[in-house]
C-alpha cells in the first residue's frame, strides 16, 4: 500500500507551521496531509484548566499564535483520541503522532505511528556502558519525568532545559553546561525543536545531536518510499 493521505496529530494547536514545513522537506514526496490539534478551538484562557498541578506529567506545547503554554498529559489523553478519530473519518491512511512524551495507547482504525517510541527505540539502539548522552528538554520540571524515564538506561545521561518556544537565552545555558560534560551525543527530545537550534547545538559544543522531528521525518520516508 502506498501512502498518500497522512494526518499529522500535535498535543497543540494546529496547523504546526513550525514544524510541518521542515518533516516535510526530510521526507521528499508529495503527499496530503491532514492536521489535528489536542487544544484546536480552544482560547488561552480555556486551555488554563488544563495546566499541570503536582504529581501530573507535564507536556510543552503551543498555541497556534506560537504562545508556549504546559499543560497535564491526563487532560490531553482524551482529546488525542478524538482526533485521531477525526482525521482517520477525512481519510487519512496514516497517522503520526508529533509528541516524544509518553502516553497509553491509543485506538486507532489505521497505522499510528508514535513519535516518542520511535525515539525512545532509537536511544536504546544507542546506548552502552561507557555512552555519555546529554538530553534537552524543554522545562526544568520535566527533567525529573525524563530521569524517571530513562532510570535502567546504560550509561550516563545530563539533563538540561531549554524550551523552544521560549528565549535564545535558555538554549544558551543549556550548551555551555553541555560543552562542561565531555558528551558522545546530545539528544533534543522534543518534536518543538528545529533543525536551527540543532544546527546551533551542534556547532557550539561540537558534538553530534539527535533531533526528535527529523528522525520521525526519516522513518515516515523510509514508509512513504515503499
Amino acid at each position: 500500500m502506498n501512502f498518500r493521505k497522512v494526518g499529522m496529530i500535535t498535543i497543540g494547536q494546529s496547523p504546526r507551521v513550525d514544524i510541518l514545513p521542515e518533516m516535510k522537506k526530510v521526507m521528499g514526496k508529495q503527499i496530503e496531509v491532514f492536521e489535528a490539534g489536542a487544544l484546536d478551538g480552544l482560547t488561552l484562557e480555556e486551555v488554563k484548566k488544563f495546566y499541570p498541578r503536582k504529581g501530573d506529567y507535564i507536556l510543552c506545547t503551543r498555541m497556534s499564535d506560537g504562545t508556549e503554554v504546559t499543560v497535564a498529559r491526563r487532560w490531553i489523553i482524551p482529546r488525542i483520541q478524538s482526533c485521531i478519530e477525526e482525521l482517520s473519518k477525512k481519510g487519512a491512511e496514516l497517522l503520526v503522532f508529533l509528541c516524544t512524551g509518553r502516553f497509553p495507547e491509543f485506538s486507532s482504525p489505521t497505522l499510528f505511528i508514535e513519535s516518542q517510541k520511535i525515539m525512545d527505540r532509537c536511544l536504546s539502539a544507542l546506548q552502552g556502558g561507557g555512552v555519555r548522552l546529554g538530553m534537552l528538554v524543554p522545562l526544568r520540571n520535566q527533567i525529573e519525568q525524563a530521569r524517571k524515564r530513562y532510570l535502567g538506561s546504560k550509561g550516563r545521561i545530563v539533563f538540561q532545559a531549554a524550551s523552544p518556544y521560549g528565549s535564545e537565552d535558555e538554549l544558551f545555558r543549556a550548551i555551555e553546561e553541555f560543552k562542561k560534560a565531555n558528551l558522545h551525543l546530545i539528544v533534543m527530545h522534543c518534536m518543538g525543536y528545529s533543525i536551527s537550534m540543532k544546527k546551533r547545538v551542534m556547532e557550539e559544543t561540537g558534538r553530534p545531536v539527535l533531533l526528535a522531528r527529523t528522525l520521525v521525518a526519516r522513518v515516515l520516508k523510509e514508509l512513504l518510499s515503499s
